[in-house]
């Protein structure tokens, strides 16, 4: 646990005490600290590769529960932009920023070709990798020199095309090079990596050639190698071969989800404010009065399977509500029901109760999963 926690302007402060004046985080961690305790969490390196086994092995006992997997959008959080179908049915985009045209395009061979140019000279070369479902958007890398950069444009769902990669500057660049994208540090390429595929990192060396494409079960369950030898061999014990992660405190699960979702702590270290911030699920359900120090009624997976798509219709959501919060406001709260009743509906609760948030560099809205009574006017709580 952190002894000291630097602030912006220089201040040290105790990390209990910190913690004392924001809901009592002791519990919680960043994910740097968890990643150094044992056993498995997710963007962990340390892992050889041969101890996964990929998902087709986990599929021989666990039919039902890959093929719905495969389904959910952590099965397509990356891909090689050549197999990517948004840049299959954009093939040809041109478009402008400042004094540089910019063109993706599929080549004969299926290779996605990137170019820029300032109208004297041009640098162009394939994208590698395409990073999200599509859902939100998709972002893109290449490679130049063995190292990753990552392409000044991104697509956007809402726009239904391109526009500038968040946190770019629209200024103009000072090079073509810098036009093109911008470099991506290797312990950013192993983040980035980490969180959009599987086995990327291991014996804590960053391998892309052996990657498994998007998240699979390893790569929320740990290496399975050890498990399934075990398990093929009737060995009774196998079964605590491989990490569960329903099977942790509350306080772990979120924290175990904020890996790639960002924690409370990983926001706070990182000194970020603003909408963006709504981006973060875990950060701001361990920012919501009623998370206090965990209850498992409200965890990630309390609400979201992970073996199957997201429910987008608000009204499923009731039944976890209410396993909390009283059906009638007159009643009186109690030990299994601490959460007084809605004055208002007990009906479509996080419609009123976790708005939508505009991230305008991501041109989408995000549920904004810091429960509260939202008042009219009210400045984004940060």
């Amino acid at each position: 646990m952190f002894l000291v926690l630097v602030a912006a302007a220089g201040l040290a402060v105790s990390i209990a005490t910190w913690a004392e004046e924001h809901n009592s985080k002791a519990d919680q961690m960043s994910t740097p600290e968890r990643i150094k305790q044992p056993g498995w969490w997710p963007t962990k390196g340390t892992p050889s590769r041969d101890e996964y086994v990929g998902p087709a092995v986990c599929a021989q006992c666990h039919s039902s529960l890959a093929s719905s997997q495969k389904l959910h959008a952590m099965a397509r959080t990356s891909m090689p932009a050549a197999d990517s179908n948004i840049l299959r049915t954009h093939d040809r985009q041109n478009f402008r920023l400042g004094p540089h045209t910019y063109q993706i395009a599929r080549a004969d061979n299926g290779a996605v070709q990137y170019s820029v140019s300032d109208g004297k000279q041009s640098v162009s070369g394939p994208l590698s990798w395409a990073f999200g479902t599509g859902k939100v958007g998709q972002s893109y890398l290449y490679e130049k020199n063995g190292a990753f950069f990552e392409s000044r444009f991104s697509y956007f769902s809402t726009l239904q095309g391109f526009d500038i990669t968040p946190a770019h500057s629209t200024a103009a660049p000072e090079s073509l090079e810098k036009a093109a994208g911008r470099p991506v540090a290797p312990a950013e390429v192993r983040r980035c990596f980490g969180c959009h595929t599987t086995a990327s990192t291991t014996n804590d060396k960053f391998d892309a050639a052996r990657l498994i494409p998007s998240i699979t079960c390893e790569g929320c369950h740990g290496p399975g190698s050890a498990h399934t030898a075990a398990m093929k061999a009737g060995i009774e014990t196998g079964a605590g071969l491989i990490s569960n992660p329903g099977r942790l405190k509350p306080v772990n699960q979120v924290d175990f989800c904020g890996a790639c979702h960002t924690t409370w702590w990983d926001v706070n270290l990182s000194g970020s404010t603003g909408v963006g911030n709504a981006r973060f699920q875990p950060y701001r359900l361990e920012s919501s009065r009623c998370w206090g120090k965990g209850d498992a009624r409200i965890t990630c997976i309390a609400c979201h399977n992970p073996h199957q798509p997201l429910v987008r219709e608000a009204g499923f959501y009731d039944q976890r509500c209410l396993s909390c919060h009283l059906a009638t406001a007159n009643s009186k709260p109690s030990s299994d029901h601490p959460g007084a009743g809605c004055p208002v509906s007990t009906k479509d609760c996080v419609t009123c109760h976790m708005p939508k948030v505009e991230v305008p560099d991501a041109h989408f809205k995000f549920t904004d999963h810091q429960i509260r009574v939202v008042r009219a006017g009210a400045p984004f709580p940060d």
